[in-house]
């Protein structure tokens, strides 16, 4: 059977673990098979009852049918919200909004109302700016987007495939544009090619290349697709080399490479057993762990709320959410690690077998225990149950129309992508070079005392992802990225795969941390601009 190349994560038991759209919202398994299928977790249409709290979220505006969507349970968040909890307000207030920067974003199909899409949401939440300065390139044609999918969006080809790329495409445009509203974004959908795994990523990276000979030179490129490290089998490195001199070619012209560390945490699908089972170790995806790319970790943003956990079983036998699981009391910020038992999904990372430690990840080589490039690199929210507003009119047929709300490490790294842009364009304005090659000059920050401090609104240029407990349950002890299970019962346990713990400090979870945008822009230039 043939490998698969999916989005965001690494699939689990080599089936992929999606959320239905209309149905009873528990995690649920699709059949195994060549399918290439997003892994942007899109949160699930149950209506549930509101607790004593009330609604967990409320779309901004009333979806096209004039209903305003409402959950019950899943938080959420605004371009405002975001930007206020990690700092980047400051920016915007400041007048850095990405002006003359240029972030590619490198997706499967793209999406056929990204356009019209993007225009709502500048609409509904940026109303005083510009329009979105916005282009979709399809280096290889334009897919066919008449024919409307009735499916589940699985699939290698067609309409059905596209449906199911689509609110992975829109994700990133959306939300890069929520963090550098006036760069010029750009979206590079490339269909997928029959035979999957690695043989597909010539596509890609003929595309990425195009995209580096394209655009100025400080363009962020923000990617959302990955393989567990092992399907490049024994000539993994030789392989890998083909694809790390593109990631090179772009060092060496000043741009910025980042990729999404993926979503299910130390799992990886075994090759050798036709994608039907797991290896028994922990693995990591490609191409995070490229040491050419910066890897994005997730964590799950607790914003205005915190969860309380009583059980840990998540959904009712009528399929509704367990009030006493998605259990939270208003107030309170906080931000563990992305570990999300009712999915389930966590976030990718730890040691690769293919790359050995780099020159700048020295001081982490305790923590990472071996001669191996560790992953992630640095974090941003990546929750569902926190996950961010995405407006999308794609495929009706497939999804419902309107208010989305969206996570996983697809959602991460292009907000990052967005930060990056905010700090070239005050590089340009210095009449500095852009930042480029990140890792290095990443290292030599988060490596400085007091770099990183856990409290949320703490000093230095990251905020500390350190262990958190949350309510009485099980699931509540956000301890690492060990990816959990269903039991027959409806419960979640901890699945077979050991994970990484998250440490105070760098660790193979959250990296450094999230950033605090002011001190990170700040500090992440001065670290380039200095000798």
């Amino acid at each position: 059977m043939r490998n698969r190349l999916v989005v965001g994560a690494i699939a689990t038991l080599g089936l992929v673990i999606a959320l239905a759209a209309a149905g009873s919202g528990r995690a649920v398994q699709a059949a195994a098979g060549p399918v290439l299928v997003p892994q942007a977790f899109q949160a699930p249409d149950v209506p549930g009852k509101a607790g004593a709290e009330g609604d967990a979220c409320t779309a901004p505006t009333a979806d096209p049918s004039g209903v305003v969507k409402t959950y019950a349970w899943i938080h959420c968040y605004t371009p405002a919200k975001i930007a206020a909890a990690y700092g980047v307000d400051a920016l915007h207030e400041a007048g850095h909004l990405g002006a003359g920067q240029t972030i590619v974003l490198l997706d499967a199909y793209g999406s056929p109302t990204a356009r019209q899409d993007l225009q709502k949401f500048h609409d509904t939440f940026f109303p005083t700016l510009p329009s979105p300065d916005f282009d979709v390139v399809y280096p290889q044609g334009k897919p066919d987007f008449r024919n409307g999918c009735q499916g589940n969006g699985t699939g290698l080809s067609g309409p059905c495939a596209a449906a199911g790329w689509s609110g992975e495409a829109t994700l990133d445009i959306e939300w890069a544009y929520a963090i550098a509203p006036r760069a010029h974004i750009v979206l590079i959908g490339v269909p997928p090619a029959e035979t999957e795994g690695v043989q597909g990523f010539p596509n890609l990276f003929n595309a990425l290349q195009q995209a580096i000979d394209t655009y100025p030179a400080g363009t962020v490129i923000s990617q959302s697709f990955g393989v567990t490290e092992q399907t490049f089998g024994g000539a993994a490195q030789a392989q890998t080399a083909r694809f790390d001199a593109i990631y090179r070619a772009a060092a060496a012209k000043g741009d910025t490479v980042l990729a999404s560390s993926g979503d299910d945490g130390s799992t990886g699908v075994a090759k050798q057993h036709g994608e039907t089972a797991t290896y028994p170790f922990p693995t990591v995806g490609w191409p995070a762990s490229s040491p050419y790319a910066t890897a994005v970790g997730g964590t799950q943003l607790q914003y205005g709320w915190t969860w309380q956990p009583a059980s840990d079983v998540p959904f009712l036998p009528s399929g509704d959410y367990n009030p006493a699981y998605f259990a939270f009391t208003s107030g309170g910020n906080s931000e563990p690690v992305w570990n999300e038992t009712w999915l389930p999904a966590a976030t990718g990372g730890g040691p690769s077998v293919i790359y050995p430690r780099p020159a700048w990840q020295a001081q982490q080589a305790a923590i990472i225990g071996r001669d191996a490039r560790g992953v992630p690199d640095l974090s941003w929210n990546a929750a569902v149950n926190g996950g961010v507003l995405v407006w999308i009119t794609a495929f009706p047929g497939y999804q419902r129309s309107g208010w989305h709300v969206y996570g996983g490490t697809s959602a991460a790294s292009p907000q990052v992508a967005g930060l990056i842009a905010l700090a070239n364009e005050q590089q340009a304005a210095a009449a500095q070079p852009p930042l480029g090659f990140l890792n290095p000059l990443l290292y030599r920050v988060g490596d400085q005392p007091g770099a990183a401090t856990a409290a949320f609104s703490g000093g230095g240029s990251f905020r500390d992802i350190v262990p958190h407990t949350y309510g009485t349950a099980a699931s509540g002890v956000l301890t690492d990225n060990r990816l959990w299970q269903y039991n027959a019962d409806g419960s979640v346990s901890p699945g077979p795969v050991p994970g990484w713990p998250t440490l105070p400090g760098w660790d193979m979870t959250t990296g450094f941390g999230s950033p605090r945008a002011v001190a990170f822009v700040a500090a992440i230039r001065a670290a380039r601009n200095s000798p």
